[in-house]
């Protein structure tokens, strides 16, 4: 081998190698924008975790909310009807009485 031929393999191994250092600052962009990714995938996933918390909680309260009219009803109707009934008692009571 000559000057010259050796002079040829070390130019195309610094051309190779320059290629290869290009390729490998690439790669390690590539890899901080996947670790960038991963990181905000992961704070997505704690924060959907905390909505899906905070949507129970809501829940909870709006059916408690669309249980007290119904339970106020039923209250107002059983005062009705306690109503009626003593009415209806006290009325057949003062009639007998009014009998005696």
């Amino acid at each position: 081998m000559d000057n010259t031929e050796i002079a040829v393999r070390l130019e195309a191994h610094e051309h190779e190698i320059g290629s290869l250092k290009h390729r490998v600052k690439e790669l390690e962009a590539e890899s901080r924008a996947l670790q960038e990714l991963t990181v905000c995938v992961n704070k997505m996933a704690v924060n959907m975790e905390n909505m899906i918390g905070e949507l129970a909680k809501h829940g909870e309260r709006l059916e408690a909310m669309e249980r007290e009219p119904a339970e106020t009803h039923k209250q107002v109707k059983q005062a009705i009807m306690t109503s009626v009934v003593g009415t209806v008692v006290g009325a057949v009571v003062t009639a007998v009485l009014m009998l005696l």
